[in-house]
Order: structure tokens, then C-alpha cells, then sequence
């Protein structure tokens, strides 16, 4: 059990070896008296090398676990006695969940719908007074309110019409949370985050993936015509949203939190490149702006998602520290000191050209 005391802040992390996870504890540990047990499954996307710096800390564990396994949330709830969840474990990949939408259907419905059933058991047996302490964020993301035109913005009252699989089960988690907490009254907040970006990421993601390439002088491939836009957030800004949201968020609301900087996906491949070529020796053949290649896009590709993040400034008092600029300087920058992390994770997996709607689903019983 996590050393702690009565009135200590006992945080139950679900998919906490993931990026946004991973980052959230390094952010917590440092910054908090918070103790925090984390549960993830370490699927292809976990890595507790993200956690090293922290991992020897008495006010961290760390347990591998499914969420879809009930018995074992049990005990760990009865073991650890959380004063709040913090739910992020989640299959995240839209071209994966094009692939095979099967792990995003029971990680992210099955699995979220088992932690509510064990989170109201255990908080319906608490006391009084730890009863109204608790509270289970479940963050989720933008996609689910689907595609944006070139105008307009999401907020905390967009309907929502997700257009993937993974976007189609994220959504279904957020209508799970949400419905417990108004037919059995479990405390609950919701975050819809747009796209995070930072140290840590997995490889497979637009971001490090044209960071690594381009260090290679291997092509980067560039969606369609790289008009699609995205709301890029700095991870560890997120990671401090969602403790802002946690502490100080209305039980029952929701949350969107972005971090202003709309880029076209061509305007984020091309920063890389002028970053990589002006922190690391030129290619031979010139700018890296030229290993650009656009290949055929992703299906049903939403052409724009955009965050309103007025209402946590307004309610919460929380922005983002980090413009795109600064943060991406520093995402570059982490990726080229950190070959180790680098070589570690690159198990070939994430060169797949994923997202294409080609595998055959399975057989059918007979």
C-alpha cells in the first residue's frame, strides 16, 4: 500500500504509464503531497520508462491491471481506499481503431463502464464525510463532437457526432460517466481535450513521427493535402488542466481544454522541419521541408477541430503556459536528447501504415 496519511489525496490513475498519463504523475509527484496508485495494462502504447524519473517515490505504485477486470479493481479499491479516480486509460488511435475497432469497443466502453460499477460500490460504503470528498474525472476527447468547418468552435455544449470508431467509443465512455452520475448520483467531472503533443510520445503519433523521421532524412508523410486542422495542446499543460479541473471543478460538469494554437497538418510538418534543421546538422540534399510526401488520406478524416476554452479561464482560472512555438522547440529538443527512451519503444509496430480500412474484420461464430 502507498504511504500516506488519513487526509492525504489517494489518487486511483487508470492508464497512467500512457503519454497523458505518464505525464500527469511526473506532474503530480512533483508539484503535490498527492500519493498515486497507478493501474495501466501496458499495452503497445505503455511504457513505464516514461515514469523512471519518479518511480522509486513511496507516494507511487504502480500495478498492471485490465479495467475490464472487475475483481482486481475491487481489491485495489479496497486495498488503497482512493479519496478520487483520475480515468484516462484508453485505446487512442484513430487509424488503429480504423484497423480494429474491437479494443477501442471494451477498453473504452467495457472498461470505463466496469470502473463506474466498482467506483459506486466502493464510494456508496464510504462515510459521509469521505463520501463528498470523492470524485472520478474521466478525460476524454474533442473528437467526439466530430468535424468543424472552417469556422466555429467546440465547447462544453457542442452535440456530439463522432465520425471513427475510437472517437464512436470515446464518446459512448462519456455518456456512460455522465449517466451514472445523474442516475446514481456518482461525483463525477469530464474533460474533452483537444490534441496533446510533448515528450514521451508514442512514435506512431503526427508529431514525434516527423520528428524521428525527419532526423533520419526518411520521408514524412503528410495526410491528403495537409489541410486538416488541429488544436495542439502541450501535454504538461493538459496534465495541469486536469489537476485544476480535479481540485476545483464542478461535480457533474464538463470541461473542453485546448491549447489555441490551430495548425494545419502541413504547418506542423513544416515546423519540425525548420526546427530539426536548425538544432541538428542539414541533410545533404537540403531542407527537410523537401522528405515531405503526401499520401492518401485517412477515411472519413475530420477537416477541423477547434477549442473555446473559456469557460475553464473563466470558471477555474487555468491557460496553457506554452504556445505551439515554444512548445514544439521543446518537444524537438526532448526527442534528440533522448535516443534511449527512443530505441526502447521502436519495436517496428508503429511503422505499419495504419488507418487504410483494408484489414478483414474477423470471422463471424458459426
Amino acid at each position: 500500500m502507498i504511504k500516506t496519511t488519513s487526509s492525504a489525496i489517494r489518487l486511483l490513475v487508470t492508464g497512467g504509464a500512457g503519454f497523458i498519463g505518464s505525464a500527469l504523475i511526473r506532474h503530480l509527484i512533483r508539484s503535490s503531497e498527492v500519493s498515486i496508485l497507478n493501474i495501466d495494462k501496458l499495452t503497445y502504447a505503455g511504457n513505464l520508462e516514461s515514469l523512471s524519473e519518479i518511480d522509486t517515490e513511496p507516494r507511487y505504485r504502480f500495478v498492471q491491471a485490465d479495467i475490464t477486470d472487475r475483481a482486481t479493481l475491487s481489491a485495489l479499491f479496497d486495498t488503497e481506499r482512493p479519496t478520487g479516480i483520475i480515468h484516462l486509460a484508453a485505446e487512442s488511435h484513430v487509424d488503429r481503431s480504423i484497423d480494429g475497432p474491437s479494443d477501442f469497443i471494451q477498453t473504452n466502453i467495457v472498461g470505463t463502464y466496469t470502473l463506474l460499477e466498482v467506483a459506486r460500490a466502493y464510494w456508496m460504503e464510504l462515510a459521509e464525510s469521505d463520501k463528498s470528498r470523492f470524485r472520478l474525472l474521466h478525460v476524454s476527447t474533442d473528437e467526439v463532437f466530430g468535424s468543424l468547418s472552417s469556422s466555429g468552435y467546440f465547447t462544453e455544449e457542442t452535440a456530439y457526432h463522432p465520425n471513427s470508431p475510437y472517437s464512436a467509443s470515446k464518446a459512448a465512455s462519456d455518456h456512460l460517466v455522465r449517466a451514472w452520475h445523474h442516475t446514481f448520483g456518482l461525483p463525477i467531472v469530464i474533460t474533452n481535450c483537444s490534441n496533446n503533443y510533448g515528450p514521451y510520445q508514442f512514435p506512431e503519433k503526427l508529431i514525434p513521427l516527423i520528428i524521428l523521421n525527419a532526423l533520419e532524412g526518411k520521408p514524412l508523410p503528410v495526410y491528403g493535402e495537409g489541410k486538416n486542422i488541429r488544436d495542439w495542446i502541450y501535454v504538461d499543460d493538459h496534465a495541469d488542466a486536469l489537476w485544476t479541473v480535479f481540485q476545483r471543478g464542478g461535480i457533474g460538469e464538463t470541461y473542453v481544454i485546448g491549447g489555441g494554437n490551430e495548425k494545419t497538418n502541413l504547418e506542423v510538418v513544416e515546423s519540425i522541419c525548420d526546427w530539426v534543421d536548425e538544432m541538428t546538422p542539414k541533410l545533404s540534399r537540403g531542407r527537410r521541408r523537401s522528405l515531405i510526401r503526401f499520401v492518401t488520406d485517412r477515411p472519413g478524416h475530420d477537416f477541423r477541430y477547434a477549442i473555446d476554452a473559456g469557460k475553464i479561464r473563466s470558471k477555474l482560472g487555468w491557460r496553457p503556459s506554452e504556445s505551439f512555438e515554444t512548445g514544439l522547440r521543446k518537444t524537438v529538443n526532448w526527442y534528440l536528447t533522448n535516443s534511449r527512451w527512443i530505441e526502447r519503444v521502436r519495436d517496428g509496430t508503429y511503422r505499419e501504415r495504419l488507418g487504410l480500412g483494408t484489414q478483414v474484420p474477423p470471422s463471424s461464430p458459426r
